[in-house]
């Protein structure tokens, strides 16, 4: 079996490592199950968001919403939001709370994706 990447790009690298040590290893943990998810048609468990051909995964892990999407290597995560945080971007945005087709209809959410994927 190849070797499986779980990949940070520096805004989720950053936003992990703002965070307090045990959350950390506890984020990271979650991962263990996401080599086999990821590779199989197991991702469908989780939320998911597409614009022009582009699907990102939502993966929740307790108050945090974890935004990543396939990658040969394995995964690329874009961003770590606290949900109180993704709370108020949809409040501010106007959109009704805790919607995936909300977000993935609204410029600014892909605006965040794109703004961290060009920091790498």
């Amino acid at each position: 079996m190849p070797l499986f990447q779980i990949i940070f790009n520096p805004t989720s690298a950053s936003e992990l490592g703002k965070m307090p040590r045990e959350l950390q290893l506890e984020i990271l943990g979650q991962f263990r199950g996401l080599p086999h998810a990821a590779m199989t048609s197991e991702l469908e468990r989780f939320g998911h968001l597409e614009r022009d051909g582009k699907t990102l995964y939502r993966f929740r892990l307790g108050d945090y919403r974890v935004y990543f999407e396939r990658h040969e290597l394995g995964v690329v995560v874009h961003r770590i939001m606290n949900k109180n945080t993704l709370k108020d971007f949809l409040f501010r945005s106007s959109l009704p709370l805790g919607e995936d087709s909300a977000l993935q209809d609204n410029p600014k959410f892909w605006e965040s994706i794109d703004a961290a994927a060009r920091k790498g």
